[in-house]
């Protein structure tokens, strides 16, 4: 099952309950646009709502990067003043919420360039691979502007605080290796193991029972909410799992030594 947004530049599909969602401009090294940055959140929904996705890889099209961040070339359009920059800056800000209060997991998968938007597209994501060619950089102190106050949210949540000072206030360029210690990536892979690895995490993220996936990220996703709402939401949720019928195929699977199979019901 698959849909195209943003006029082919997005696209989405579904297999086996796992869905991708492709940052398809490679003439511009995947460069988001505005109409990309627009349509990411109607993506998501159609992915988990329609199209059935229990998890959702985010990839850059093409074999080289991830994304370059915003389309800087629209920038004397979309962002040449306060006004126009602040509704730009909303629908950024949309597009990562999208990711980052998705139901499903999200699965960042990082080749090449990961940068400026790009990267706070990652930082939204519950968990990142990236292979050894990765290079990752926030460089909007080199260019004059500020990164939208929620996405830093999300770059201090991924990368801790002091690297994201660094990142933030410097703009260098930060490789794999030192991300991977610093817990924004949980592995570094040789650029032949990527793809593996990152089906074979999302494929078991797939045949768990959904509705523990979904209670588990509104937990984890509440630790960091002061209002208590998302814990009581995650907690609402995980005491449902108990009369459905997951819970029973669980138990049930577990008696007959097989493996079981899971409807989100």
């Amino acid at each position: 099952m698959a849909s195209e947004f943003a006029s082919g530049m997005l696209k989405a599909s579904v297999e086996d309950h796992i869905g991708t969602l492709f940052l398809d401009n490679p003439r511009r090294k995947n460069a988001v646009t505005k109409a990309m940055w627009q349509a990411i959140p109607t993506a998501v929904t159609w992915l988990c709502a329609e199209a059935g996705a229990r998890v959702i890889l985010v990839r850059g099209a093409g074999a080289t990067d991830f994304s370059a961040g915003a389309d800087i070339s629209e920038f004397g359009e979309v962002r040449r003043d306060a006004a126009t920059a602040r509704l730009y800056e909303a629908e950024n800000s949309a597009a990562f919420a999208a990711l980052r209060n998705a139901p499903v997991p999200v699965i960042a998968v990082i080749r090449g360039i990961c940068y400026g938007g790009g990267f706070g597209l990652a930082a939204a994501a519950d968990i990142r691979l990236a292979d050894t060619t990765a290079r990752f950089c926030v460089p909007p102190a080199k260019l004059g502007l500020a990164y939208p106050a929620d996405a830093v949210g999300d770059i201090v949540r991924a990368l801790g605080d002091q690297i994201a000072r660094f990142a933030l206030f410097t703009g260098e360029v930060l490789l794999p290796e030192r991300l991977v210690m610093s817990g924004f990536l949980l592995e570094c892979l040789g650029p032949e193991r990527l793809e593996e690895t990152a089906f074979s995490i999302a494929a078991t993220i797939a045949t768990n029972a959904p509705l523990s996936v979904r209670a588990s990220k509104l937990a984890v996703r509440g630790t960091g909410d002061p209002s208590g709402m998302l814990l009581s939401e995650a907690a609402a949720l995980g005491a449902a799992t108990f009369d459905s019928k997951d819970y029973a195929e669980g138990r049930q699977a577990f008696a007959e030594k097989r493996k079981p199979q899971f409807t989100g019901r």
